[in-house]
């Protein structure tokens, strides 16, 4: 049986800037939520590149890229900590 993939699910580039800034706060979250949130690097991934244009449909049109697929809530580029976690919650 597979794992089950986390409906928490951050899109970055292994090179971006911004979402190395993101980083501590998706750890912070993680551990006060106790969420497990799933990381797809896309620009060097070709099957996470294509899900993450399945899940922007052209809203962000980069990284990061933050969507929730129990909610369908997205987040585009550097968020603050409360905005992040009410996207988690849901």
């Amino acid at each position: 049986m597979a794992a089950e993939r986390s409906h928490l699910v951050h899109f970055y580039g292994r090179e971006c800037v911004h979402c190395r800034q993101l980083e501590p706060l998706l750890e912070r979250l993680e551990d006060e939520l106790g969420v497990e949130v799933e990381h797809l690097e896309i620009w060097h991934n070709q099957a996470n590149a294509a899900l993450y244009r399945q899940y922007d449909q052209g809203r962000c049109g980069g990284v990061p890229f933050l969507y929730n697929t129990r909610t369908n809530a997205w987040l585009c580029g550097n968020v603050a900590y409360e905005q992040l976690k009410k996207w988690a919650q849901g």
